[in-house]
């Protein structure tokens, strides 16, 4: 016989996205799928050497047009947060990036991003007092090494430095989705105000270490321009907004492995656009990391308790 409470913790999709929400989960999903691009844009149609300025015009301009449409600036203790969160979330991922994805090979300088859902189940414990889930750092793993199958191939080339600032990088945002999810938003705040918040944020973090270590603009050509206005609008704000809505409404385990996407998307682009090809490993990686998100949003199995008359 089940309790009440059992009940009611599979009605509520304990450990996963809740029943009914999986709409929401796809929806949220869209924004790792576009960050996905990201390795493909940096590569092909952006100036090189310029991961900072990259990341500049990817947060401020679209954290600016959201201040203006919203009208609503930071109150009270929400200035401090909001600065922290811009920073966590885009002032330092956003450069380490770009540089992880100067110094690698497309997909290998998303691998570290696969780690990201086994950070957040870690944070969740510390940050949110939530009980440490074996199933949670189980298919975590199982995704992490999907990806890595998927996109560590015997010609993939390691450099330090790319391998560094991309594992910095997830570690970063794997706090910054913690922080987001234990601070929620003010009353009355919408995801539109609260992303320009934090882009303006991570921005502002930006613009004097842009021009201090890369000095002026480089020479933005058509192609360029092109990347840079996919990056800063829908990789920039359309993606943030999205993706803050999926923290509000999901539980942070269930968000953060939704980050898989975005090194298989990477994976795929190689293949369609480069002519890169997969073989039965990289399959087999596919079909593991996919497992993985598919288990991340589906509710734990629920505990069932043994009713004895007398107690």
């Amino acid at each position: 016989m089940t309790s009440p409470a059992s009940r009611s913790g599979r009605a509520a999709g304990v450990g996963g996205a809740p029943r009914g929400q999986l709409p929401r989960a796809a929806l949220t999903a869209l924004t790792p799928v576009a960050w996905g691009t990201t390795y493909l844009v940096t590569t092909e149609l952006l100036p090189p050497e310029h991961p900072l300025f990259a990341g500049l015009l990817r947060a401020l301009p679209g954290g600016l047009i959201a201040l203006a449409l919203t009208r609503t600036p930071p109150r009270a203790r929400w200035w401090g947060r909001a600065a922290a969160l811009g920073v966590l979330n885009i002032g330092v991922p956003f450069p380490l990036l770009f540089l992880a994805a100067a110094r690698l090979p497309g997909g290998v300088a998303a691998t570290a991003a696969a780690a990201q859902p086994l950070l957040v189940a870690l944070l969740a414990v510390a940050v949110l007092r939530e009980a440490l889930s074996p199933r949670r750092l189980g298919w975590g793993l199982v995704g992490t090494v999907g990806v890595g199958l998927v996109v560590i191939g015997p010609g993939a080339a390691f450099d330090a430095v790319g391998i560094l600032a991309a594992l910095g990088s997830a570690g970063s945002v794997a706090l910054g989705i913690t922080l987001t999810k234990r601070w929620g938003r003010p009353p009355g705040v919408g995801a539109t105000a609260l992303a320009g918040w934090q882009l303006t944020a991570g921005g502002l973090f930006l613009l004097p270490l842009t021009f201090l270590l890369e000095g002026a603009p480089p020479a933005i050509g058509p192609a360029a321009a092109l990347g840079y206005l996919w990056l800063g609008l829908a990789c920039g704000i359309v993606s943030y907004v999205v993706w803050l809505r999926g923290i509000a409404a999901l539980p942070v385990t269930s968000v953060a492995v939704l980050v898989l996407l975005s090194p298989l998307v990477a994976a795929l682009l190689g293949a369609v656009v480069l002519g890169q090809t997969f073989g039965p490993v990289q399959l087999l990686g596919f079909g593991l990391a996919l497992a993985s998100i598919v288990a991340g949003q589906l509710p734990a199995p629920a505990r069932r308790y043994t009713h004895i008359a007398g107690n």
